[in-house]
């Protein structure tokens, strides 16, 4: 079961909790002030002038407007709910979401009235309904006559209990310079093997010194976030994707992790074609500054990258762009097996206007995501034959579309799928840390791979056992 903590215990919880994963932004937009003594935050839900019924919901969000054209979907929201406002409140203004679950703790601690709450990957989720920050749903979903694993393509139970909807479907994939694969007469691959992602980046790495261009830039680990980067043979599996089982067992003997370790360093040491690791860390790289500046031909990376892909007044494009589907172990592996992330929108434990909140949260991950006009939505309604219509509108909103491979972005997405989803340890930030902190060790020459994988295994089965206690 999950175990449910006392929003006292929130203050304690936040360094902790300011480690979990996060897709760092750039975009800078003007921030609403998140605390709890804003004058709309102390507007009164219930009866105001004129007897008029009005509603007030402070929506908790890390998304930045240009990334989720916040003011015309909210519009829309109120616009089709009269006496209801959604309060917007931004918690980074890059759209940075380990900054975002810092504020956001913060504000839980000291009491803020919230309503809806976004989180960004599974590990938050979890951490954050373990601190009993999100109000459980099911009755809610019951009433409505659906079920999240049907109606929706990720399933947001924990422990037998669903505290969020999700909203975007954000397969990952890889971005690629065409103009650096035209330049080295490489073609856009449709279907490829880890080995065939090697041998590119090989072939795209051209210069030494600080004039150097890298086949291929990993923006992680990094501070227990970012783990996908050290799952890239595991998560293009149908099951067992996670460094924990389903039954919360270590899956870190699984020869995928340790085939992991071992592109890493081969791209990083032997062949010299990656971005140091040491380099990431000591010089705080950004993912869209090594693609969008040319330091890096290739990079994987969420499709959340589909607004800014055709380039942004902040983050220009100058060359055309190619996407591929994330690559596969083997050649006879089944095609489009990747990551995926979402966002999970809950309604706020200490809510008082819970209903209000979940009307919300059911618009929003469903017809709200066509409204938003910015990502493919998680909602099973939205088919695969509307795809390229979505593609279109987040395509038009960039500076200039016509240099986006759209067919390759298209193909990629639809061919994408998620493995089988396990459900998040309410401790996952810490196997993450523990797991993050024993790869530094190994990437920056201190251990070997066995070293890595048997202190990963040992420290990972420690945390497990401390929290069956």
């Amino acid at each position: 079961m999950v175990k449910r903590k006392g929003w006292s215990g929130a203050i304690a919880g936040v360094l902790l909790l300011s480690l979990l994963a996060g897709c760092g932004g750039n975009n800078s937009n003007n921030s609403t002030n998140g605390g709890a003594n804003t004058d709309a935050g102390k507007a009164t839900n219930g009866a105001a002038a004129g007897n008029t019924e009005k509603t007030n919901l402070r929506l908790y969000t890390y998304g930045t407007e240009e990334a989720y054209n916040w003011k015309h979907t909210l519009e829309a929201y109120e616009a089709a709910n009269p006496g209801v406002t959604i309060e917007l409140v931004q918690l980074s203004e890059k759209g940075d979401t380990q900054e975002a679950f810092k504020k956001l703790d913060l504000e839980a601690a000291s009491s803020a009235p919230m309503d809806i709450l976004m989180f960004s990957d599974a590990a938050g989720y979890a951490q954050r309904i373990a601190l009993g920050m999100a109000e459980p749903l099911d009755e809610y979903i019951a009433k409505d006559g659906f079920k999240v694993e049907e109606d929706y393509k990720v399933d947001t139970h924990l422990d037998g209990k669903v505290y969020a909807l999700p909203g975007k479907f954000n397969p990952w994939y890889v971005l690629l310079n065409k103009d650096n694969l035209d330049e080295a007469g490489l073609a856009v691959p449709t279907d490829w093997t880890w080995d065939d992602f090697a041998d590119y980046a090989q072939k795209l790495t051209k210069g030494e010194g600080a004039e150097k261009r890298y086949g291929a830039y990993f923006h992680g680990p990094q501070a227990g976030g970012w783990m996908e980067f050290l799952k890239l043979k595991m998560e293009n599996q149908p099951q067992n994707s996670e460094f924990l089982k389903a039954d919360g067992t270590s899956d870190l003997d699984d020869p995928n992790f340790k085939a992991t370790l071992e592109l890493r360093m081969r791209m990083e040491k032997e062949d010299k074609s990656s971005v140091p690791y040491s380099d990431m860390i000591s010089q705080k790289l950004a993912y869209r500054t090594q693609f969008f500046n040319q330091s890096a031909s290739m990079i994987l990376i969420g499709s959340w990258m589909n607004t800014e892909i055709g380039g942004t007044e902040k983050v220009p494009l100058n060359f055309n762009v190619a996407v591929a589907p994330f690559p596969k172990n083997n050649a006879a592996d089944e095609k489009g097996l990747t990551p995926v992330t979402t966002d999970y929108v809950s309604v706020a434990a200490k809510s008082k206007n819970k209903e209000a909140a979940y009307k919300f949260v059911r618009w929003y991950t469903t017809e709200g995501q066509l409204v938003q006009g910015k990502n493919i939505p998680a909602w099973s309604k939205v088919t695969s034959d509307q795809v390229e219509g979505i593609i279109d509108t987040i395509l038009a909103g960039t500076k200039n579309p016509e240099k986006v491979d759209k067919k390759s972005l298209v193909d990629t997405l639809v061919a994408s799928k998620a493995s089988a989803i396990i459900p998040p340890a309410t401790y996952q930030a810490e196997v993450y840390k523990a797991i993050n902190e024993e790869y530094e060790k190994m990437i920056l020459g201190d251990q070997d791979v066995d070293t890595t994988i048997k202190n990963s295994q040992d420290r990972v089965n420690k945390i497990i056992a401390a929290n069956k206690k």
